[in-house]
């Protein structure tokens, strides 16, 4: 299904990591009065950077009187004011479906991304896909909410890192083992440290397997021959 509106071009322009900022609309010359978009691919999946749209399909009100077809003058001022119009109208877009809880997570997430949490989870958030950034301030928010914070690591570790596990060591209570399931990578670390950073209680550490799954007795799959970690 192609992109139809201002909102829906905004969402997978964020879902495919565009920055707002970097979408210039313009008012197409050519057009089809029963569609905003003007696009020559009607079925485009993918976001492009310089966007032309219909302003009469669905604000008339506001075009009609601002930007009369018959005026050519001032033409590099009435470009940048459209585009600037066109911004807001599709962050109202936005946020016209939704509800008090999802602005709460959007707060949550620009502070990460604003370093209110430090400078070090400014840099790590940065590694995280947007569907990963919203599982982290979710789980922030009930955090806030319920303090179940253990409970909060272990599914946040789970929703990022697939194959993840989180142990607690016998010997120590306040020791947890993390098994990641995959290739340790500078993104991947950064963000395991994240997700410590936000989640682990004060009073526990933490040792961290990546590839190789330390022996746990009566597990066989843990017992494997050059593919067991050792603690």
């Amino acid at each position: 299904m192609g992109l139809n509106y201002i909102w829906d071009l905004m969402i997978k322009a964020n879902n495919s990591g565009i920055a707002k900022r970097d979408i210039r609309f313009a008012q197409a010359s050519v057009y089809s009065p029963y569609m905003e978009l003007s696009l020559e691919n009607m079925n485009a999946l993918t976001v492009e950077r310089e966007i032309e749209i219909n302003p009469y399909y669905r604000f008339d009100s506001i075009f009609d009187g601002l930007f009369h077809p018959n005026y050519e003058g001032d033409m590099e001022l009435r470009q940048q004011l459209f585009d600037i119009i066109v911004h807001f109208l599709a962050d109202m877009d936005l946020t016209q479906g939704m509800n008090k809880r999802e602005f709460y997570i959007r707060f949550v997430l620009r502070d990460m991304e604003n370093g209110v949490f430090g400078e070090n989870v400014k840099k790590q958030i940065m590694t995280f896909t947007r569907e990963e950034r919203d599982i982290v301030a979710v789980n922030l928010l009930q955090l806030y909410e319920s303090g179940e914070a253990l409970h909060l690591l272990k599914d946040t570790m789970r929703k990022i890192f697939k194959r993840s596990t989180i142990y607690v060591n016998c010997d120590s209570s306040d020791k947890l083992l993390f098994y990641i399931g995959q290739e340790e990578t500078a993104q991947s670390r950064a963000k395991v440290e994240l997700i410590r950073n936000i989640f682990l209680p004060v009073r526990f550490s933490t040792e961290l397997y990546w590839v190789h799954h330390f022996g746990i007795i009566g597990v066989e799959d843990t017992m494997r021959m050059d593919r067991t970690a050792l603690i």
